[in-house]
């Protein structure tokens, strides 16, 4: 049984903590950590938050550790050692998750970065805002007659899919299969695997792949268009260079993946936690101009993302311990979210909290380049569905999602 300290934290028994940390290891993760991996990550944190794991990889869960990770030139994003023995040389997944913006450091991260950046820009997706509530508008119009819905099937996935299709240009009648793709894609990225697992990522990768040629193909045979992301990433340029067309079908899929993962998970998990803390949501409804700092608890308190990774490239003392150069390391950004050093009363969801300088968007060159567009999406999402249907309640057994990387719900019925 979890106790609350009068800190706000809440904790397991010490001598539970103590066992845990003692056996933890990323490789055999139980279904209580699943679940609830954070009176975990605070017994880390408390016991070994420099945790050494079996493999000669190390945990970090400390606020101040994590920030320095991801600000340090030391530390590498490239992925070509861990993923070649994971998923096989030459293999589509290892195509996909070494080609991607995230697993990448320059010069191709900036080359990709730099070409997509024009369709994430402040006026960009100031333009964007009409059709991403008239969306969500629509999403709950057929909703209201029913009185119910899975918010994760019917909702927050629809949303930031529809969103990324129209802005690579996805012809509407062809996104039925994409949510299945990630899924499956990115399914591949927990710390283990299953060989059945493996085959169906590989094939999501490769029919995935296949459609883009098309797309791309399609559309190389017009001109550039600046309100196109599709086209830019086809024409643009940086520095005289353009992207291969394996870049770009690799990009396309992280941008769809990646673009859709982080909004579903925000609006069910922040959803979710209002209706665990009625209080909060109270105070909302009283109140609907916290709807911004409420989006951003909701990053904070369930972090879409809760894991990140980086390799260190030359020696480095972290958290008081000298690593070693090529030690590979795992970012706890769930971990960080809960720090009561960073975030007082970290276990409580608060929908005013300010400041909060959470890291769920990570930080320094790698910071989340669709952050503003999935706060954004959040935003209008759940302003517009609380303000919707204020009476909203659980409607039967929710399902998590099951992963340690991406913490969300499969299923989330609900009713008013």
């Amino acid at each position: 049984m979890n106790a609350a300290s009068t800190s706000g934290v809440i904790e397991l028994p010490e001598d539970k903590a103590r066992a845990f940390v003692e056996s933890f290891d990323l490789t055999r993760l139980t279904r209580d950590f699943l679940d609830d991996p954070f009176p975990r990550y605070h017994a880390l944190r408390r016991f070994a938050p420099v945790k050494r794991l079996p493999d000669g990889s190390v945990f970090l869960s400390r606020y101040a550790d994590i920030q320095l990770c991801y600000r340090d030139a030391r530390m590498s994003s490239d992925k070509k050692v861990e993923f070649g023995p994971k998923f096989g040389v030459g293999t589509p997944l290892y195509r996909h998750h070494t080609t991607s913006l995230v697993f990448n450091d320059p010069p191709l991260h900036t080359r990709v970065r730099r070409l997509l950046a024009a369709a994430f820009t402040p006026r960009a997706l100031k333009a964007l805002e009409p059709r991403v509530a008239a969306i969500v508008d629509q999403l709950l119009d057929q909703a209201a007659d029913a009185r119910r819905m899975d918010v994760i099937e019917d909702f927050g996935f629809a949303l930031p899919v529809e969103v990324i299709c129209d802005m690579l240009g996805v012809p509407r009648a062809e996104r039925g299969p994409f949510r299945r793709y990630s899924l499956a894609i990115l399914g591949a990225l927990e710390p283990v695997i299953s060989a059945e697992k493996q085959r169906i990522g590989d094939d999501a990768v490769a029919e995935f792949s296949a459609y883009l040629d098309d797309l791309i193909s399609a559309r190389r045979k017009r001109p550039a268009d600046d309100n196109d992301v599709l086209g830019t990433l086809i024409h643009g340029e940086v520095d005289g260079e353009r992207l291969t067309h394996e870049e770009l079908v690799q990009n396309c899929i992280f941008l769809l993946n990646a673009g859709h993962e982080t909004t579903t998970n925000l609006i069910g998990n922040t959803l979710d936690a209002l209706l665990r803390f009625p209080d909060q949501l109270a105070r909302l409804q009283a109140d609907p101009t916290l709807i911004r700092s409420c989006v951003e608890e909701g990053l904070r308190f369930e972090s879409s993302n809760q894991l990140g990774n980086r390799r260190l490239m030359a020696d480095a003392e972290i958290g008081g311990e000298r690593l070693a150069a090529g030690t590979y390391i795992h970012i706890g950004i769930g971990a960080a979210n809960r720090d009561p050093a960073e975030f007082p009363e970290p276990d409580r969801f608060d929908a005013g909290r300010t400041p909060n300088r959470h890291v769920a968007f990570g930080a320094g060159v790698h910071m989340c380049l669709g952050a503003t567009l999935a706060r954004m999406e959040g935003t209008i999402a759940l302003d517009r569905f609380i303000r919707r249907f204020p009476a909203c309640r659980r409607d039967g057994d929710f399902v998590r999602g099951g992963r340690a990387r991406f913490r969300g719900f499969a299923k989330y019925p609900v009713a008013w």
